[in-house]
């Protein structure tokens, strides 16, 4: 293999390698090229005038090595196998690749969402001027060379000619005259080049001179913009404080009845989810229907893309009187802290503690969140567009809770799987899995705020076996990208997933981008689901209250039977006749025929139906209409506990996860120092904590790095303590998968491979 770095940065490079095609061609041998953060291949060094074979962006991509020679790279759905012909030249080429990986990480947080995916006119100049001038330069090198050459030749010619004056001079006389205008030739030319790149740089840089103003004249409109929403929503929320203090020194404590007709009249902003009928007669799902009929023997006939969503269209948006109603009723029902009557409560710095069913017990509550007000502009100002997870954020847009018992949380509702797992129809077991799919998204309809970023190495064990019949387990097992795996195990069924989180600031909301393949294997069927997770935004960023809502499509998939389902969450708007945070789909089998419906909301229940026939719409446009039995409810959100909104919006479950439990790990994020501190409610020491623990982690990764650099190492791949990373079969790329080591080691209480991260 001949790799071509000369002149190069460490991380561009090209050369020949071989790579996996297929099982009969085996490895072939290819031309990559590696520039800016874009390792490309093609079959020959001239195929690279006219054609790409394929690429693969390094920026979250994982690099792993298997043996001497050979590595392997994957990005998305994207793997490529590659082979070099020594030991030597494949330790160059990871090298190179980890650094492109670097830099391509640095440069994603000078770059703009809108310049990434744009693509107008100005980019397409830009473009267009940068390969003339690539080519100019080009032809500036092929100049240099050839003087150098020319010139090397000439004085050679001269040195002979001095060393030896009695030869004939007539002859080289004339050889030293070809070889001097040569050399002027390619001097003429250097200079001709030289003066067209000058004159182009000239051109083009005036036209970029006034784009960059543009540009900087937008972004400070911009910033003026959001300055001066985040000074009149400070004032407003320090108004409003005084106001609420006044009324209460007035009436004594006594809210006034005008604070709850305001906090309606925000609720009324956010789309909350209207009532449902326990029997739809119209559901829509992917691929727009439009058609409805009652049949004699009970049966619904669904229509497919009705304007009217699941349980009624064109409705008000409720008030918030049910939940206040469901709030005061729970609190009815809550044990008071001081209580103790038959043993089964109790008081432990704040928290009160109900037993379960099989006498474990588990916490109901957490002291409240404290009224802290935030400067919004501190930290927003420098954010737009950014990649949050790399911006040093306080513990006031948080909860106390990490990223990995978030994860957790999806269990909740367990016993759908569990459900599921009986069923002797895979289309039925597949549909109850999407139903589940749906759940993980229940607690996230008032749940704004962000949870803690893990520290590597960080890890969450939840043991449900008692209540539940599960356990749960995670680790963070990448820093950037950050990337956390997981693995819940029932006796009927088995769950992991390795998922990386993105997020983008675009002013007005957040978008949040999980990325990763969810597995779900089920003992009795031997049935095997993948899933993916879809987009979720947080809206009214800098002023209003906070909503989330979630959008796209998820694609379940039976890859033992070839069944799917395609789950398509609706954006909420303003003018949409459709349910709030609607969610449908349709399960087909491997030929295809539509087999159950899934309906519902996010946030409140979904229901699935049998189809029992399919038609064409009479209308003649070819939209099917699905017969179905009487629905089926699956899921049902739980009643949030009492007073949640005084304590992050949690669910009741999510209000046990952060209970400290003996006998788990000493980097359980349960022990996080900053995490706990904030739950206690001082956010001050919690922000310095914070502030330790990102520092802390920053000097071992510069202590490391500055060992690989005096020892001439490689950059090693990091190895996760719990997973290990090997190719999933499934998806075609590299994934982490549990070593149920984490268990052994609890049994005997064996934490010597842990880190100190806290």
């Amino acid at each position: 293999m001949h790799s071509d770095t000369k002149g190069n940065p460490p991380d561009n490079m090209k050369g020949w390698l071989y790579k996996w095609t297929n099982y009969i061609k085996g490895y072939q041998r290819r031309w990559f090229v590696l520039s800016n953060g874009l390792l490309s291949y093609y079959r020959s060094q001239a195929e690279m005038a006219h054609s790409c074979r394929g690429s693969i962006n390094l920026m979250g991509a994982f690099i792993d090595v298997e043996d001497s020679c050979t590595f392997v790279i994957s990005c998305d759905a994207q793997t490529f196998h590659l082979r070099a012909n020594n030991e030597v030249e494949k330790q160059k080429w990871v090298v190179a690749l980890e650094v492109a990986k670097a830099n391509a990480i640095q440069m994603m947080d000078a770059e703009s969402d809108e310049e990434m995916e744009s693509a107008n006119q100005e980019e397409i100049d830009y473009q267009s001027s940068l390969r003339q001038l690539t080519s100019k330069l080009d032809d500036m090198n092929t100049c240099n060379d050839l003087i150098e050459k020319h010139f090397i030749n000439l004085q050679r010619s001269l040195s002979e000619l001095e060393k030896n004056p009695e030869q004939d001079t007539a002859e080289r006389s004339k050889i030293i005259s070809e070889r001097a205008t040569l050399f002027k030739i390619t001097s003429n030319a250097m200079i001709n080049a030289c003066h067209d790149f000058l004159e182009l740089g000239q051109t083009q840089g005036r036209k970029w001179q006034k784009i960059l103003q543009n540009e900087r004249d937008k972004r400070a409109h911009l910033e003026e913009t959001i300055e001066t929403l985040a000074k009149q929503h400070n004032k407003l929320e320090k108004a409003c404080r005084e106001a609420k203090t006044l009324d209460s020194i007035k009436t004594e404590g006594v809210i006034d009845a005008g604070d709850d007709a305001s906090e309606e009249d925000e609720e009324n902003e956010f789309f909350d989810a209207v009532d449902e009928p326990a029997f739809p007669t119209t559901v829509e799902v992917p691929g727009p229907r439009k058609g409805h009929r009652r049949t004699p023997s009970g049966t619904s006939g669904l229509s497919i893309g009705s304007n009217e969503g699941f349980g009624g269209g064109d409705q008000e948006m409720p008030s918030s009187d049910e939940d206040m109603q469901v709030s005061s009723r729970l609190e009815a029902t809550v044990v008071p802290a001081s209580s103790s009557q038959d043993g089964s409560s109790q008081v432990s710095n704040h928290h009160v503690i109900k037993r379960t069913s099989t006498g474990r017990a588990r916490r109901t509550k957490i002291p409240e969140k404290p009224n802290i007000s935030l400067d919004l502009w501190s930290i927003i100002k420098n954010c737009i567009g950014k990649e949050l997870s790399r911006i040093p954020m306080p513990v006031n847009v948080n909860e106390p809770l990490s990223m990995l018992q978030r994860v957790a949380e999806d269990f909740e509702y367990s016993h759908i799987l569990d459900e599921a797992a009986l069923c002797e129809d895979t289309c039925e077991e597949l549909a109850r899995l999407a139903a589940f799919t749906i759940s993980c998204y229940g607690n996230s309809n008032n749940r704004a705020t962000k949870p803690f970023n893990p520290l590597l190495g960080e890890t969450f064990e939840c043991d449900r076996q008692e209540e539940q019949g599960w356990r749960f387990f995670a680790e963070q097992v990448s820093h950037h990208p950050p990337a956390a795996a997981s693995h819940c195990e029932s006796k009927d069924w088995t769950s992991w997933v390795d998922i990386t989180i993105t997020s983008k600031f675009r002013g007005k909301y957040l978008q949040v981008f999980p990325k990763g393949t969810s597995h779900v294997t089920f003992k009795r069927s031997g049935s095997h689901y993948t899933y993916g997770k879809v987009m979720v935004t947080v809206h009214n960023i800098i002023v209003g209250k906070l909503w989330v809502d979630l959008s796209g499509e998820s694609e379940i998939y039976n890859h033992t039977t070839k069944e799917c389902c395609r789950l398509v969450y609706k954006p909420s708007t303003y003018f949409a006749r459709d349910t709030p945070r609607k969610v449908t789909g349709v399960v087909v089998d491997a030929s295809g025929a539509a087999r159950y419906i899934v309906s519902g909301t996010w946030d409140r229940k979904v229901e699935i139906a049998k189809v029992l026939n399919e038609r064409l719409d009479k209308s003649g446009k070819g939209k099917p209409v699905y017969e179905t039995g009487p629905p089926q409810l699956v899921w049902q959100r739980k009643p949030p506990p009492s007073c949640s909104e005084k304590m992050y919006n949690m669910s009741e479950m999510a209000l046990t996860l952060n209970e400290l439990e003996p006998g788990v790990a000493p980097t359980d994020s349960r022990f996080r120092p900053d995490q706990r501190l904030m739950e206690d409610g001082h956010w001050n020491e919690a922000n310095k904590e914070k502030l330790r623990l990102e520092e802390k982690q920053r000097a071992k990764r510069r202590k490391k790095e500055a060992e690989i650099a005096e020892s001439g190492g490689s950059p090693e791949v990091y190895r996760p303590n719990w997973f290990e990373r090997r190719l999933d079969p499934y998806t075609n790329t590299v994934a982490y998968y549990f070593t149920e080591e984490y268990w052994k080691a609890k049994e005997k209480k064996d934490w010597e491979r842990c880190p100190d991260i806290f």
